[in-house]
């Protein structure tokens, strides 16, 4: 096959971090390559070097056996060098057509910018992915799993050679990236090459023709796909082996620790009913739109409801807000910890604290000493990888970054506790540390929900499987009886 790109010995370097230590990395004409890791093993921080994000300290850069400089993310889309950032890179108060053209916006005749021509171009794109996003709707008013859609068109429409998809089905559905594999491999058979970013296993397996490891910002190794294993893999990129991948321990469950009746809230949910035991993990699965982060919503308050009752340990309690929640003893990991788990620009210890302060306050101070202890009990149980309780938590890699917001709900000790995407964008190493923060917590008789668009993970760490379509509930498996194949069936509403 022919070379279309070379990365040889690249290295970059941050204050007191080497980032990048002489890695390679080449890709060939209509390859999907996949670049494999842990969090902080330097695939990102490689891929913008190649994007022009960030400049190289050493190495060289070879496009068709030519030698460039890429300086810039501008002069990288020249080059035909297209990149789908992991974070989202979207203007809220914009429309989808106006974030794919933004700053490449085509004039008309007279020298204004044509409107219908950024439409008609933009529905090409979103018509081409097979999805029913208007182009003139508003960015904040999809759900992230849309925004990551409109991220992957505006990195279309500039119909690149080489395209760098970084975690680019960490917010969507099963069907949703079915969707996007076959329009990969359409791109690819046409001769663009795909440079593939995922957590994901069983995704690297299905769509890439190479991998390869990388591990603390050195190059670990590039091998076939077709000639590789699952375990072969984990150990490359964690230097040791994993034993159990889903290490889900089952006990008997306790008595009804949450028990919802027919929720109700017009167009998101209609008589939804479920309970949750002590000590239990009920998943729940569905296609996106389905309801699961609706429901997650307002059973804890953030959400109004327009019918039904929610009782914890046996008692009605009524949830206007999180507040209302928290008091009840329940707790939300969302499923965009950036936007809606953390402070990025407060510490590990203000992050730990900030749903139960309250327990800390004597007048109007803080008791630092007993916070101290909270926060350090926390980082040490949970295994937080930080300097310091005092470090900021944007700067912590994302697996640690979940840590800390399950941190913050341990710290309120809830009886109920629901997991939306609870492993979404951390690598399998922190994967498999929150499946035993789980099981940690099931032990402790905390009832969880945990919602999750990975079916593996689903059948790998539920006790119960419930499936959502157009919000209702439209199956109760036990998980010795859920298969992927009936989950998908009942999400898109058989039988």
């Amino acid at each position: 096959m022919k070379e279309l790109l070379r990365m040889r010995e690249i290295s970059k370097y941050f204050p007191g971090v080497k980032a990048l230590d002489k890695v390679e990395f080449s890709l060939f004409l209509g390859e999907i390559h996949a670049l494999l890791g842990e969090n902080g093993a330097g695939k990102s921080t490689l891929m913008k070097v190649l994007s022009g994000s960030y400049k190289k300290d050493a190495g060289e850069i070879l496009l068709g056996g030519q030698p460039v400089d890429i300086d810039s993310p501008r002069q990288a889309q020249e080059l035909g060098i297209g990149i789908i950032h992991q974070e989202l890179n979207l203007v809220p108060e914009l429309t989808v057509m106006e974030n794919m053209f933004l700053g490449r916006e085509p004039l008309n005749s007279v020298g204004f910018i044509d409107e219908a021509l950024i439409e008609e171009e933009a529905a090409k794109v979103l018509d081409e992915l097979g999805t029913d996003i208007p182009p003139s709707a508003v960015i904040s008013s999809l759900s992230i799993g849309e925004q990551q859609m409109v991220e992957i068109a505006k990195a279309l429409s500039y119909r690149p050679r080489i395209l760098i998809m970084d975690e680019p089905t960490a917010a969507l559905t099963e069907r949703e990236t079915e969707r996007l594999f076959s329009i990969i491999r359409r791109l690819a058979a046409g001769g663009v090459g795909i440079v593939y970013i995922s957590h994901r296993m069983e995704e690297l397996f299905a769509i890439s023709d190479r991998v390869t490891v990388m591990r603390d910002g050195t190059y670990v190794g590039t091998v076939k796909t077709r000639e590789a294993t699952f375990d072969q893999l984990i150990k490359m990129m964690v230097g040791r082996d994993i034993s159990a991948r889903f290490p889900k321990e089952y006990r008997a469950r306790g008595p009804e620790a949450l028990r919802v009746e027919n929720l109700s809230r017009p167009g998101k949910l209609e008589g939804v009913s479920f309970t949750v035991h002590a000590g239990e993990v009920v998943g729940i699965a569905g296609l996106m739109g389905a309801g699961r982060t609706e429901l997650a919503r307002a059973i804890f308050g953030a959400d109004p409801l327009a019918a039904g009752g929610i009782y914890v340990d046996g008692q009605k309690r009524v949830i206007r807000n999180p507040a209302d929640a928290i008091r009840a003893g329940i707790g939300l990991i969302t499923e965009d910890r950036k936007q809606q788990g953390l402070v990025l620009g407060l510490s590990v210890r203000e992050n730990i604290t900030l749903a139960s302060l309250k327990r800390f306050c004597k007048h109007l101070f803080i008791r630092e000493a007993d916070e101290g202890k909270v926060v350090d009990g926390q980082i040490e149980s949970l295994r937080i990888r930080t300097p310091g309780a005092g470090q900021m938590v944007k700067n912590l890699s994302g697996g640690n970054q979940q840590k800390v917001v399950i941190a913050k709900w341990l710290a309120t000790s809830p009886k109920i506790l629901i997991m939306d995407e609870p492993t979404r964008g951390v690598d399998i190493g922190a994967k498999t540390e929150i499946y035993q923060i789980m099981n940690m917590l099931t032990a402790s008789g905390v009832g969880i929900v945990m919602i999750s668009s990975e079916l593996p993970e689903v059948l790998g760490m539920s006790d119960r499987v419930l499936v959502m379509h157009r919000g209702r509930i439209t199956a109760e498996l036990p998980v010795g009886q859920a298969t992927q194949e009936n989950i998908m069936a009942y999400a898109a509403g058989g039988e």
